[in-house]
């Protein structure tokens, strides 16, 4: 399994960013997918996540302003960023549950400056 993030960048504080994510090869079923982040000098935390149900989780600092979605049928998951702030810049990466297994992408850098 294969995750191919897009769509990070530079923008200005207030801005928006949407990421893309694709996974490809051998899926037989996903429990869920998500994004990550890790800014330097920090740990990887969980952004948001998404189950094959549609349910969602967000943690607190992107609640209302970040909004994840999936295509089954296409195996993609999306991160709608707005409201951004200096705090979001981070690397984000993608993430796929399989149960047994979880798959990362090599991450897409977002940088938030004023």
């Amino acid at each position: 399994v294969q995750l191919q993030a897009s769509g990070g960048g530079l923008v200005q504080t207030g801005g928006s960013l949407r990421l893309s994510c694709a996974a490809s090869g051998s899926i037989f079923s996903i429990r869920a997918m998500g994004w990550y982040r890790q800014a330097p000098g920090k740990q990887r935390e969980m952004v948001a996540t998404i189950t094959s149900h549609g349910s969602t989780n967000y943690a607190d600092p992107v609640k209302g302003r970040f909004t994840i979605s999936r295509d089954n049928a296409e195996n993609m998951v999306y991160l709608q960023m707005n409201s951004l702030k200096n705090e979001d810049t981070a690397v984000y990466y993608c993430n796929l549950d399989q149960g047994w297994r979880t798959y990362w992408g090599k991450g897409t850098q977002v940088t938030v400056s004023s």
